[in-house]
């Protein structure tokens, strides 16, 4: 477990923690309070959402969706990732709820709708640039929830939608009051002359071994190059201490 450490570097457990207990907590009150007053105002008539939603049947229909916490860790716990920014976070849950609401009404078979949800949603994610690790799961639990429950095309807007967008707008209003500004901006990478040892590194050797490795990384390439970067510097300087 050596890695846990870098992983929460000065972020620290607390602030991720408290930041998704905030996260959740505002998500789901929002979404209680715009469930609440759109069945009062009925806004909204049974074409659209039907009985699945509003009506009596389903009146104990959760607040919250599972996938939520998963990208509250993501949000809270590491905001540098390309997986928790904001149009993953957003994009990537609603993409993927909606292949699995349309799997799980078009295919009669559970294991066959949640398994081509899944597979789908991962494909729609990456060619969207949203890949976000809980979209998996709204895709596998849109798909069930459509084919055993009847869940309709409105549980986007309910309640997935004000939780999203929920959890999105805690993400950015805590990051950035503690500190750490959400969407993620790199660091700009400040390289060594080229006069010393570690002088020959380029950008293009980076996009060469990235290549090479043909792997997708949970970090931004300008992440990458401005952490290769400062441990140039600081193994240079820890050079020319030892040398006086």
């Amino acid at each position: 477990m050596a890695f846990l450490p870098a992983a929460g570097g000065r972020l620290g457990w607390a602030r991720g923690a408290i930041g998704a207990l905030i996260g959740i907590a505002v998500a789901g009150v929002l979404t209680r309070l715009v469930e609440q007053s759109v069945a009062q105002a009925g806004v909204f008539g049974p074409s659209l959402f039907g009985p699945s939603l509003f009506g009596t049947e389903v009146a104990g229909l959760p607040w919250l969706v599972a996938p939520l916490g998963a990208a509250a860790v993501l949000v809270f716990a590491v905001p540098a990732s390309p997986l928790a920014q904001p149009w993953p976070v957003i994009g990537g849950n609603m993409i993927s709820a909606a292949v699995g609401l349309a799997a799980g009404h078009w295919i009669a078979e559970p294991w066959l709708a949640a398994s081509l949800g899944v597979g789908c949603a991962i494909a729609l994610m990456a060619l969207a640039r949203c890949l976000h690790p809980p979209g998996g799961a709204c895709a596998l639990l849109c798909a069930l929830g459509a084919g055993a429950n009847g869940w309709g095309w409105s549980f986007l807007l309910m309640p997935l939608a004000p939780n999203v967008l929920a959890l999105a707008a805690s993400g950015w209003l805590y990051n950035k009051l503690t500190g750490h500004p959400w969407p993620h901006h790199s660091a700009p990478a400040r390289a060594l002359p080229r006069d010393t040892w570690a002088g020959t590194y380029d950008i293009a050797d980076l996009d060469a071994v990235l290549a090479e490795w043909d792997e997708v990384l949970d970090i931004d390439r300008e992440d990458l190059d401005a952490l290769f970067r400062a441990l140039e510097r600081r193994v240079q300087a820890r050079w020319e201490s030892a040398r006086r």
